[in-house]
């Protein structure tokens, strides 16, 4: 976000598709409205969803429009604080008490983004046995590390 500091703690604010557990949109920044309107600006074009189920921090009430129907309550995030501590467990970057916890808001993006493409394409949930790319009918099979990497994708 332009005018921000670049460094030091930050926020990974994701935005999951309920019923199929896929990571959407993602940013990372200060725990401000100004993050949350990025959130919102990173999903549109994506979904058609105007269903927002979040804790009760504040900033959502300021920053959504009243086209969307927000429902307040931790109950209502426990899904997408699951698959956080899912992201969270892939990568060391994101354990704080770590010596390679990541204050590098740059290279904590660039991670970001490369696990959050693992959890949607290779990482199968258990139970399921399907991963979230599967379960969003964006492909019949779950994908290998080779087939991440040789995707054609513009960044």
């Amino acid at each position: 976000m332009e005018g921000e500091l670049k460094k030091g703690d930050c926020w990974i604010g994701l935005s999951i598709a309920i019923e199929t557990g896929l990571i959407i949109a993602s940013i990372i920044g200060k725990h401000t409205d100004k993050m949350i309107e990025g959130l919102v600006n990173n999903i549109e074009g994506k979904t058609e969803c105007k269903n927002w189920k979040t804790d009760n921090w504040g900033g959502y009430e300021r920053v959504l429009s009243e086209e969307i129907n927000h429902e307040i309550g931790k109950e209502n995030t426990q899904r997408l604080e699951r698959i956080n501590g899912i992201v969270r467990q892939q990568t060391g970057r994101w354990h704080r008490r770590q010596n390679k916890f990541a204050k590098e808001w740059e290279e904590t993006e660039r991670i970001s983004k490369l696990v959050i493409s693992y959890y949607n394409w290779i990482w199968e949930n258990s139970r399921l046995g399907t991963t979230a790319a599967e379960r969003a009918e964006l492909t019949d099979k779950k994908w290998d590390w080779h087939d991440l990497a040789t995707y054609p994708t513009i960044f």
